[in-house]
């Protein structure tokens, strides 16, 4: 089996923002990971169950509520509280998002796994690397899967997250964004919401068509984004 072959990655758009979830992990042991579990929660498990899959891990790009759960404009959204009642694993959130998960979530701190930029979490033999890339919140994280960046709310295909909401930073998401436009040309790009003419694109075709990956210094940035 191929190291392409070996790898799950399942992209599932869910719910009314158009938010994707996705399932990776191994094909050979079947073990698997969720990032960005929210919405529709049994409609997930059942999904894995079909698959004969078994979840070890949830993962949360940042901790805002479309994408694992909480309340949000009076209502409640299913997510990660809902998750580990069910299947009892582990929610995996960058250091300085661990607080803001636990918030908007009512975890507890056992629940949540704090992690930083560069750890690993190993799904069978399928490695998944943490890049804490802030901006759009101060914890905002994407996952490298071997030539795979789930890169949640920071970068989409055609654009970036917000940096006019409480906790983000226009000069973060420069600077992460800059990481992101520095992955090898082959990376695929799986974005944290269907905002785009295509669900997935290339880091050498995002930066054909993102003009935010086109801005090279923090001056030109702070003019584009307004000070």
């Amino acid at each position: 089996m191929s190291i392409q072959d070996e790898l799950i990655i399942e992209q599932i758009e869910i719910g009314p923002m158009a938010n994707f979830c996705y399932i990776v992990g191994s094909r050979e042991t079947r073990e698997v990971a969720l990032v960005d579990p929210a919405w529709d929660i049994d409609s997930l498990l059942d999904r894995i169950d079909h698959s004969d899959y078994q979840l070890v891990a949830a993962l949360a790009t940042h901790y805002h509520p479309d994408h694992v759960g909480g309340g949000m404009k009076g209502s409640n959204i299913a997510g990660v509280a809902e998750l580990v009642g069910k299947r009892p694993v582990k929610v995996y959130a960058n250091k300085h998002e661990s607080d803001g998960v636990k918030r908007v979530t009512e975890l507890s701190d056992s629940d949540i796994v704090s992690v930083e930029s560069g750890d690993f979490l190993d799904v069978g033999p399928v490695r998944i690397e943490f890049l804490h890339t802030p901006g759009h919140t101060p914890g905002s994280q994407c996952f490298r899967i071997r030539n795979t960046v789930v890169s949640g709310d920071t970068l989409f295909i055609d654009g970036c997250g917000r940096v006019d909401l409480p906790g983000s930073n226009k000069e973060d998401m420069f600077h992460s964004l800059q990481k992101l436009k520095s992955l090898p040309s082959d990376t695929l790009v799986l974005p944290g919401h269907n905002y785009s003419a295509v669900p997935n694109a290339t880091i050498a075709e995002v930066r054909s068509y993102n003009s935010y990956l086109s801005i090279r210094d923090l001056e030109t940035w702070h003019h584009i984004m307004g000070h």
